[in-house]
């Protein structure tokens, strides 16, 4: 496929996970470059910016936290060279995990900022910054990398899931703001198998995760980010060029709960 051939693509949060699944693929799809944005895993980086290149796109690293506006002007201005963005995809995200929501001393102000700062007000600020190259580009896209999360008001923690559910309305809001020049959409993945959770977790803890999501999704499937990039470059692909304001679950039929066939296996 080359549906991508000569587009510009500035990934946030780009150096794991969906982001690098995002840039890689779009690059094998054609993508003239891949900005990859990262705040930490610079080794992380410089791997995904080799697998980009492996696959035909020039590639850029443009380290800097999203929660920061300066750090967000800059990234956008490693992309300026090329005169345009085509698609930029807000995936970088941080949460803190208390899954159990009535533990409510177990976030703090500070959880609740630094979380809104990255998750919410992060997209925000690139969007803002980006607007000038999005609306330099002839169809121009955003992604908002959202969660289940934000819809069911489940997740790592209470503090996340609120960051995400205001992500999806701000999804609507600029959807509205930038059309038609700009469209924005927002995909919400439910259990994805990247570090997220193995750090946080360990191995053998995120085994038995994996193996219950297996075990209660209808779909009987752990997601993997690959699965979930498919949509997200459907999604900042002409092909979707009548969608916007869309926020779409990518989550294995999570949100259906569990399956009959699941429940009888029990």
């Amino acid at each position: 496929m080359a549906d991508f051939d000569g587009k510009v693509i500035l990934v946030t949060g780009g150096a794991t996970g969906l982001g690098e699944a995002i840039a890689v693929s779009a690059a094998r799809r054609g993508a003239k470059a891949v900005i990859l944005n990262c705040s930490k895993s610079l080794k992380e980086a410089e791997a995904a910016a080799h697998a980009v290149r492996s696959a035909g796109a020039e590639a850029l690293i443009a380290p800097g936290d999203v929660a920061e506006d300066a750090d967000c002007r800059r990234v956008a201005g490693a992309a300026a060279r090329f005169g345009r963005i085509d698609a930029l995809v807000n995936n970088a995200g941080v949460t803190k995990h208390v899954q159990n929501h009535a533990d409510l001393d177990g976030l703090s102000k500070e959880d609740f900022l630094r979380l809104f700062s990255v998750n919410t007000v992060g997209p925000f600020q690139m969007v803002r910054a980006c607007r000038s190259l999005l609306e330099a580009a002839e169809r121009a896209s955003v992604l908002m990398t959202s969660s289940i999360a934000g819809i069911n008001g489940m997740g790592s923690s209470v503090a996340y899931a609120a960051s995400k559910a205001a992500l999806n309305t701000m999804t609507l809001s600029l959807a509205r703001a930038l059309a038609p020049k700009v469209r924005v959409n927002a995909v919400c993945p439910g259990f994805m198998d990247t570090r997220w959770f193995s750090d946080a977790f360990g191995e053998e803890r995120t085994q038995r995760i994996r193996d219950r999501i297996i075990e209660t999704t209808p779909l009987q499937a752990a997601s993997k980010p690959e699965d979930i990039a498919e949509v997200a470059l459907f999604l900042i692909s002409d092909a979707a060029r009548h969608i916007t304001g869309e926020i779409l679950r990518v989550d294995a039929g999570l949100h259906l709960g569990s399956s009959p066939q699941a429940v009888l296996r029990r």
